[in-house]
């Protein structure tokens, strides 16, 4: 036991020295940023938004790659096996944390197996009805749904999205039934909305926003604590009698874990010293977002937390596990 202990302590040792020499030269070469879905997506945006300016700071260019797939999944288990020096870094999204809840099995630990760098944006959902509804406001879908419980669809992105997590919690919130109608993906949900398959969707704002603005849509709710400052007419569910309903996504940087701390914390200051930039903040807003870091701890118990509450939906709703 004490040969062993002797042992690891030496390695420390030797590992001490590397810390600090990459730490006085980091970066020195260019940092890979992966996002887990499409090019040209949400994602991929924000990661490009935060990657040109935080490149700068660094003096290095952030590439980003997009390793779709999995929901995510794929990307976040090549950051996990990726050596923990600062130069692959994942740009996580609010499914890292669905994700962590609706798998069975995973490559890689939701929250052990990263260092959590900075949140970078929040965003709500919208619940959203076409303009011709008899839905006024969601007040009246709570009311239709007690009257006849089971009997009001819902739309999403699909089972197990987030989107879909919002919705069965706010039935569980409310202590109403409705009935979820999975999609692939918001463009399809969009077009069931408007055929008229179903009443209503959950969806994230720029998935419907110019619809709402071209006068097909009416938007009923917004997930988040406040009202989203896109459309600040429109109500937050807890205002019309769901009290303490709070849903959002966001997105935000992990690294593998094990990053040195003078890597982390420069990381982390880079990138709350972009999202302080008003072009920065304008593209996070046009993309439906409200620009907002963090530290490093606040993110790690974010996710934790996030992880914990939606293993619960998922339970308390009996998704099959994937």
């Amino acid at each position: 036991m004490q040969r062993r202990h002797l042992m690891q302590a030496g390695a420390a040792l030797a590992v001490t020295p590397w810390l600090s020499a990459h730490a006085e030269t980091y970066p020195d070469r260019p940092i890979r940023m992966l996002q887990g879905f499409a090019p040209g997506g949400n994602a991929d945006n924000i990661a490009r938004t935060i990657g040109q300016e935080i490149g700068k700071a660094l003096g290095q260019p952030i590439v980003v790659e997009a390793q779709s797939g999995a929901g995510g999944t794929l990307a976040a288990g090549s950051v996990a096996r990726a050596k923990p020096d600062g130069y692959t870094l994942l740009l996580a999204t609010g499914g890292h944390a669905v994700a962590g809840a609706l798998y069975n099995t995973l490559p890689y630990r939701t929250v052990q197996d990263f260092d959590a760098v900075s949140t970078i944006t929040f965003f709500p959902f919208l619940v959203v009805t076409t303009a011709e509804s008899r839905y006024k406001s969601f007040a009246d879908v709570l009311a239709a749904a007690r009257a006849a419980p089971g009997s009001i669809a819902y739309g999403t992105a699909g089972i197990g999205s987030t989107h879909h997590l919002a919705g069965e919690l706010l039935a569980k919130m409310a202590g109403v039934q409705m009935l979820h109608v999975p999609y692939r993906g918001d463009s399809a949900s969009l077009t069931a909305l408007l055929s008229g398959d179903v009443p209503i969707i959950i969806a994230p704002p720029t998935a419907v926003l110019s619809n709402i603005k071209g006068g097909k849509l009416r938007a009923l709710a917004a997930t988040g604590p406040q009202r989203w400052p896109g459309l600040p007419e429109v109500p937050t569910v807890a205002e019309q009698g769901v009290a303490a309903y709070d849903v959002r996504s966001w997105a935000g940087v992990l690294a593998p874990a094990g990053l040195p701390k003078p890597v982390l914390d420069r990381l982390n200051a880079e990138i709350n010293k972009a999202l302080l930039l008003p072009s920065v903040r304008a593209r996070l807003e046009e993309m439906g977002g409200e620009a907002r870091g963090s530290t490093p701890d606040e993110m790690k118990t974010m996710v934790a937390n996030e992880t914990q509450r939606w293993s619960q939906v998922v339970a308390d709703a009996k998704i099959p596990k994937q």
